[in-house]
């Protein structure tokens, strides 16, 4: 990579030197700033980006080395290289402003060949370091939003164990609600209305079952179409799942009757065991979340008959024996 042309901060309390040091850098294609002292040369710092800083050390008020020092504990100017260019020319010096940040030094009666290399190689490192800052930041958006998309493809808590573990091993869970829920007509609805317009109205009400969901403690699983499925006490722990799922239930209804589109939906409620894992592996659109388990003690599996269930007459929630069982005794 060959160094393109950089933005440089020139910093010397002399007005000829200021001149001089920015001349050369000007000669070799470079734009440049000045600043007079250490206090303005950290104001400029602040306010712009610059791919390096000519730095001279002895300077009244604040010098070159408290303007290292203050770069050093800013995380923002610390990657900021900074060349020394002073009349102090003691060993002593030239350590302590390596120590304290800067990445090389020159006197001030520089040969100008050696200030092009010195300058050529500070600022590709530097535009390199831009480059790579720029690259993690585009890898931090991709995977924010990748976290995101799985986010909405299956239940957050499903997604965190995904990702934390790369394989999600189906689990028993022996005392889970599962509610189902979905739109009377709305095949029929759909047909006689603009896609755009369902959407809309579908995304509207799916986003208030969600907050309803949310605030019952529940889990949402997944909406297929207009069927939208979630589940009590699975993954994180409800004292009241099947209380928390017929009272959310029964404000879907009263949500769907309160929608623009005038919607009836059918909610279905059961209770049991439930299996919870990935099925499938080659895209995010397999069957996630909630499955029924095997059956025990002679019991039908709990998702379907949740599902069966809201087959029960629009506006109503129906719910199984399992439920009712709870239901009365937490009354």
């Amino acid at each position: 990579m060959t160094a393109q042309a950089g933005r440089i901060l020139v910093v010397d309390d002399d007005l000829m030197n200021r001149k001089k040091i920015s001349m050369a850098v000007q000669a070799l294609g470079h734009d440049t700033e000045v600043a007079e002292d250490g206090k303005e040369a950290l104001e400029k710092l602040g306010q712009a980006n610059y791919d390096l800083v000519l730095l001279d050390i002895l300077m009244p008020g604040m010098d070159g080395y408290a303007v290292l020092s203050e770069m050093k504990a800013d995380p923002d100017l610390r990657g900021t290289p900074v060349i020394v260019i002073s009349a102090v020319d003691d060993l002593e010096s030239v350590v302590k402003a390596i120590e304290l940040g800067a990445e090389d030094y020159l006197p001030k009666s520089f040969n100008p060949v050696i200030l092009k290399a010195r300058i050529g190689t500070y600022i590709e490192r530097a535009q390199y370091r831009a480059q790579d800052r720029i690259y993690h930041q585009q890898v931090e958006r991709a995977k924010k939003r990748a976290d995101e998309l799985l986010a909405t493809l299956m239940p957050k808590q499903i997604a965190r164990m995904l990702k934390a573990n790369e394989k999600l091993l189906p689990i028993l869970y022996e005392d889970v609600t599962v509610l189902f829920c979905d739109i009377v007509g709305f095949t029929t609805y759909s047909e006689n209305n603009p896609p755009e317009t369902v959407f809309a109205q579908l995304e509207s009400l799916v986003g208030q079952f969600e907050d309803l969901v949310a605030d019952h403690g529940m889990m949402k699983v997944k909406t297929i179409g207009d069927a939208f499925l979630a589940t009590a006490n699975l993954l994180q722990d409800l004292d009241q799942p099947v209380r928390e799922a017929v009272s959310c239930g029964l404000e879907m209804v009263e949500a769907a009757n309160r929608s623009e589109a005038d919607w009836q939906v059918r909610v279905g409620i059961d209770h049991g065991p439930v299996i919870a894992g990935i099925i499938g592996a080659r895209t995010f659109s397999s069957t996630s979340g909630a499955i029924p388990s095997t059956p025990r003690h002679g019991s039908r599996k709990s998702a379907n008959r949740a599902r069966s269930a809201s087959a029960a007459g629009p506006g109503r929630t129906f719910i199984s024996k399992p439920v009712a069982g709870p239901l009365e005794w937490s009354t």
